[in-house]
C-alpha cells in the first residue's frame, strides 16, 4: 500500500471517529477559505464548486467589466455543468485577498501570464501576519509543462501543489461559461509530498459537488501532467492555425495523421524522460479526441482572438525535453514556431489598440511598438518622455532633443495595477538617455517617477501648438471630462471651460451608452451616417440616458437612429462650452480618434472647418514631453549660470 493510500485511509479514519463523537457530520467553525486568481473559464468553473462546496470563496481578475458583471448576476455555468452561484468575496485588487485571510491560492491564469500574477503575489504575501503565511498553499490550475516551478520558486516546494483538469469551457459572457467535457477525474498533488492530506482535503471538497477530483502523488503527477500536455499539444496549434474544431480536425484523415504523428513524437520524449505509458496509449488518446466535439481548445482560441498564448508550455516545452535527449521532433517544432509569429502579428495588432502590454516585458513592449508605431524613430541626443494618466488610457510619448519622437503608446489604465505601468517605463528607461519627465492627467500626483507635473490644459495647448501654432480653439474629449481651450497667437493658454461634474458626453458616457444599446463603439460613426434622426437623448446624465435608450429600444428605433441620437446629445452638450468663433478649431482626445462622426455634427453647429489632430489620443503626453525639454533645458541654463557666477 502506497503512502498516499495509508494516508488517505487514516484521515478517513480520523473524520468517521470525528462523526461518530459528535453524532454528526463534522464542519468546522472558521469556512476553509479559497482565492481564485483569473476567471477564465476554469477560474469560474473551480469558484463556483468551492463556493457551493461550502468553502468562503475570494476571486481576482484585473478585467473590471468581468469583475463588476459577476458582482451584479454571479457566475453560470450550462451545458454539460449547469450551476449557478454568488461568490463571496469579489476582489479588485490582490491586497483584499491579505485583509480576507485567503490560504488557499490557485493560480487560473494562464501560463504567460504568471509571472505578473506572481509578482503582485509575492507583494501581498508580505503583508499578511506569520500565521496566514505558514498555513499558505499556492495551487497551479493551468495547462502545461513546468508551469508548477514558477510557484515552486516564489513559495518554496512545500507550499504548492498542482491541479491537472480534464474539463473545458468557453466563456459565453464574462461571468458565463459554457462547460463543453468533463471527462472525470481532475487530479491534484503536493509537488513534493509534503501537503498530501491538504491535497485529500481539496479533492473532498471538489468531490462533495461532484467534481470528480483524485489526490495523487507527486510521481504520478508528473506522468499525469505529461499526458495531458501531450492531448493538448496534438490539436490546440493545430486547430488555432487552421480554424478547425476538434471534431473537424479529427474527422479528416489528413490533420488525423498529424495529430497521431504529434503524439508520436512527444512520447518518445516522454519515455526519455523516464515516464512510461501503456502499450496503446496512442489509440488511447485518439480515442478521447474521437470524442471532443465542435469545441475549440483553449490556445486556438486564443490564436483566434489575437491573444498571447501558451504554445511554450505545450508544443514548446516537448521540443525543449526532446533536444535535452537528442530527440528530433519537428512537428512539434513546426507548429511551435508558427504559433509563435502568428502571435508576434496578433500582438502587434492589439497593441495598435493599446491593449495587452500587461503581458509582455520590456524588450517585446519597444520591439512591437516600433514595429507597428510609423512615428518610432532612432533617438538622437538626451530624451524627454510624457505621460498622461487618463482615465482610461496612460499614453506615453518620448521625443529626442531635436523633438523628433521617437516612442508612443498608449495602455489601459487598469485599476491598481501599476505593473503594465512599470513595465512600461522600464521600457522607455533602458532604451533612451530619459533626462527629464513630466506627467499630466489624473492620475498626474500619484505618478512618482516625473521630474515634473502639469495639468492636461497646458500639455493639450503644447502639444496642438507643435504643427499648429497660433490663436487657435482645442476641443479635448476624454474618458470623463469635455475641455474647451483657447490659446492665443503666441501659443499661451488664454481661457478654458468644463463640462461641469457630470460625465455626460465623455468618453465613459458612450461606453455605456453603446452597451445599453447593444452597439460597439467603434461602429457607432459608421451606424449614424446612415441615419437622418435629428432628435437628441433628454438626459444628459448616464443613468437616466440608459433609461431614455431602453425606451427607445423597446419602441423599435433602429439602432442607426440611436447612434445618432447619442452623438447629437453629446455635440449639443459640447457647444455650450465657450469656443472663439474667429479662430480655428482642432479636436484633441482618445473619443474622437474613434468618433469621426462628431467632428461632422460640430462642423454644422459651428459653421466653420474642424480638424482632428494627427494621433489625437497621444497629443497631450506629446505636449507634457515638450514641457519637460523646456524645464530640462532652463534648468540646465540656470546651472550653468550659476557656475559660471561662482567662479568670478
Amino acid at each position: 500500500m502506497n503512502r498516499l493510500r495509508v494516508r488517505r485511509l487514516i484521515y478517513d479514519l480520523n473524520k468517521k471517529k470525528a462523526e461518530d463523537i459528535m453524532g454528526k457530520t463534522v464542519r468546522k467553525i472558521k469556512k476553509n477559505k479559497v482565492g481564485i486568481i483569473g476567471l477564465g473559464p476554469v477560474g469560474l468553473i473551480l469558484s463556483t464548486h468551492f463556493q457551493e462546496a461550502g468553502c468562503e470563496v475570494a476571486i481576482y481578475d484585473y478585467n473590471k467589466v468581468t469583475v463588476n458583471k459577476i458582482r451584479k448576476e454571479g457566475i453560470r455555468l450550462e451545458d454539460t455543468i449547469t450551476k449557478k452561484v454568488f461568490v463571496d468575496h469579489i476582489c479588485s485588487s490582490f491586497e483584499e485577498f491579505a485583509d480576507i485571510g485567503v490560504d488557499n491560492w490557485v493560480f487560473c491564469v494562464k501560463a504567460h501570464q504568471m509571472p505578473t500574477a506572481i509578482e503582485n503575489a509575492i507583494a501581498v504575501r508580505n503583508l499578511m501576519s506569520e500565521e496566514l503565511i505558514n498555513n499558505l498553499c499556492v495551487i497551479s490550475a493551468q495547462n502545461g509543462i513546468d508551469v508548477e516551478n514558477m510557484l515552486s520558486e516564489a513559495f518554496s516546494e512545500s507550499r504548492t501543489m498542482r491541479m491537472v483538469l480534464n474539463f473545458a469551457g468557453n466563456l459565453k459572457a464574462p461571468n458565463v461559461v459554457k462547460v463543453t467535457f468533463f471527462n472525470p477525474p481532475n487530479y491534484i498533488a503536493s509537488v513534493d509530498d509534503s501537503q498530501t492530506d491538504r491535497a485529500v482535503e481539496i479533492a473532498d471538497w471538489l468531490n462533495s459537488v461532484e467534481l470528480e477530483t483524485r489526490p495523487i502523488d507527486s510521481f504520478e503527477l508528473h506522468k499525469r501532467v505529461w499526458e495531458k500536455t501531450i492531448l493538448n499539444a496534438s490539436l490546440s496549434a493545430l486547430c488555432g492555425i487552421g480554424r478547425f474544431t476538434m471534431k473537424e480536425a479529427m474527422d479528416f484523415p489528413g490533420t488525423l495523421e498529424i495529430v497521431e504523428q504529434v503524439i508520436q513524437e512527444a512520447l518518445e520524449v516522454a519515455e526519455a524522460e523516464k515516464i512510461k505509458f501503456e502499450d496503446h496509449f496512442i489509440r488511447k488518446c485518439l480515442r478521447y479526441l474521437k470524442k471532443a466535439g465542435h469545441h475549440f481548445p483553449s490556445l486556438a482560441g486564443d490564436i483566434i482572438n489575437n491573444r498571447v498564448t501558451e504554445i511554450d508550455y505545450l508544443n514548446g516545452k516537448i521540443v525543449d525535453y526532446g533536444r535535452k535527449h537528442y530527440i528530433r521532433t519537428p512537428l512539434n517544432l513546426a507548429f511551435t514556431n508558427m504559433v509563435r509569429a502568428l502571435t508576434h502579428k496578433n500582438i502587434i495588432a492589439q497593441l495598435a489598440k493599446g491593449e495587452n502590454h500587461h503581458l509582455l516585458n520590456r524588450q517585446e513592449i519597444l520591439a512591437i511598438d516600433r514595429q507597428k508605431n510609423s512615428m518610432v524613430k532612432p533617438a538622437s541626443g538626451d530624451c524627454f518622455a510624457g505621460v498622461d494618466l487618463g482615465s482610461a488610457y496612460t499614453k506615453f510619448t518620448v521625443i529626442d532633443e531635436h523633438e523628433n519622437i521617437v516612442y508612443q503608446s498608449a495602455i489601459q489604465t487598469i485599476n491598481r495595477d501599476k505593473v503594465a505601468l512599470k513595465h512600461v517605463i522600464e521600457a522607455i528607461n533602458s532604451e533612451f538617455p530619459l533626462k527629464y519627465c513630466c506627467a499630466t492627467g489624473y492620475g498626474r500626483k500619484n505618478f512618482h517617477d516625473a521630474d515634473i507635473v502639469k495639468t492636461e490644459i497646458s500639455c493639450a495647448a503644447r502639444g496642438t501648438s507643435k504643427y499648429h501654432p497660433g490663436r487657435k480653439n482645442i476641443i479635448d474629449i476624454g474618458g470623463e471630462d469635455i475641455k474647451v481651450i483657447r490659446c492665443s497667437e503666441n501659443d499661451m493658454v488664454e481661457d478654458f471651460s468644463l463640462n461641469d461634474k457630470c460625465a455626460a458626453g465623455t468618453g465613459a458616457f458612450l461606453v455605456e451608452v453603446a452597451e445599453r444599446a447593444e452597439m460597439r463603439t467603434n461602429e457607432m460613426s459608421d451606424l449614424a451616417e446612415k441615419s437622418n434622426f435629428n432628435t437628441e437623448l433628454n438626459s444628459f446624465c448616464t443613468v437616466f440616458a440608459k433609461t431614455e435608450i431602453t425606451g427607445w429600444l423597446i419602441a423599435g428605433k433602429p439602432v442607426e437612429d440611436i447612434a445618432r441620437g447619442i452623438y447629437i446629445s453629446i455635440a449639443n452638450r459640447i457647444s455650450k462650452l465657450r469656443i472663439d468663433s474667429t479662430s480655428p478649431i482642432f479636436m484633441i482626445g482618445g473619443v474622437v480618434a474613434h468618433h469621426h462622426f462628431l467632428k461632422k455634427l460640430l462642423k454644422e453647429k459651428y459653421k466653420q472647418d474642424i480638424e482632428i489632430v494627427n494621433n489625437p489620443q497621444n497629443v497631450v503626453s506629446l505636449g507634457a514631453a515638450l514641457i519637460a525639454k523646456s524645464h530640462y533645458l532652463k534648468n540646465k541654463k540656470s546651472i550653468k549660470e550659476a557656475t559660471v557666477l561662482n567662479t568670478i
